[in-house]
């Protein structure tokens, strides 16, 4: 475990939880406002490890929504439940009513024309055990894949939609017109199946299972294969670090270069998280 003294106040114990991605800090408290100079450890963290963890946060609503605009504006998510009075806060509940969803490999809101930079989530309930949250290192997938794969995805582009959410307003009844209204707000999108990351140059695996539908001029079959092949790399352990939550935690992941899986193995047990979302750029 080291210890970063960033001044003289602000000293924070950070601990890897695997050689390339995941860290969980200590010595944060998100209950007051950050200094530059701490805003400026965290993003770095956070482009060096991938997703940040922070413990015992027993924070309000306006410190959660603080914390995270010093990162950039947030979005509004427009299919996903808020949190009354805050239209930036998802509230995720899942129970015996509700099943976790969740539990695909995937890189936030990627139907946007500029995802997200990343998000910040914070657990209020916690089941005993289970509904640990994983996370995938796609720079290393990346770095990893044969040369063979590395050359049949250079400059190839992938479209992405919100299939999912379409499916879920029509199983609450929304008319064929309103659901026509989303997709002219969130038509289809195009972005490289390899993105190299704004802040650092590096170049990651930017197709997910939950939201590419195809690679853009290319074979059907083709296709279908190679994005099986790329979905598969996030599987993998080597590129994995895994999060047990506490109630209070957080959790805060750079959507540009990881993905993300939050595994449903504690139903019909409860479990309350509340997630803030920073606007990002539109991948290159």
């Amino acid at each position: 475990m080291a210890h970063v003294a960033i001044d003289k106040s602000s000293v924070f114990e950070v601990e890897h939880l695997t050689p390339t991605i995941g860290s969980v800090i200590r010595g944060i408290d998100m209950s007051r406002a950050q200094t530059l100079d701490e805003i400026d450890f965290f993003r770095q963290a956070l482009l060096d490890r991938k997703v940040v963890f922070f413990r015992d946060q027993d924070i309000t609503t306006e410190q959660h929504l603080d914390f995270a605009r010093n990162f950039g504006e947030l979005e509004v998510h427009p299919f996903a439940p808020h949190k009354e009075g805050y239209p930036e806060v998802l509230a995720i509940t899942h129970d015996k009513d509700h099943p976790g969803r969740e539990n695909t490999w995937h890189s936030d809101v990627t139907w946007r024309l500029e995802p997200s930079l990343g998000s910040v989530l914070r657990l209020l309930e916690v089941p005993d055990v289970g509904g640990d949250t994983l996370f995938a290192d796609m720079e290393a997938a990346y770095e990893n894949l044969p040369d063979e794969i590395k050359e049949r995805v250079e400059g190839r582009v992938a479209v992405h939609d919100f299939a999912h959410f379409r499916k879920q307003m029509k199983k609450r009844g929304l008319t064929p017109q309103q659901i026509e209204e989303m997709n002219e707000k969130y038509p289809m999108v195009e972005h490289p199946v390899i993105r190299a990351h704004p802040e650092t140059g590096r170049k990651s695996i930017y197709v997910n299972a939950a939201f590419t539908q195809y690679i853009k001029d290319m074979d059907e079959y083709e296709s279908a294969e190679l994005l099986k092949t790329l979905y598969a790399t996030a599987a993998t352990p080597e590129y994995q670090c895994r999060f047990r939550w506490a109630k209070n935690s957080v959790a805060f992941w750079d959507n540009r270069s990881c993905q993300h899986y939050a595994t449903s193995d504690y139903w019909p047990h409860r479990r309350i998280a509340e997630r803030v979302t920073i606007i990002g750029d539109r991948p290159r």
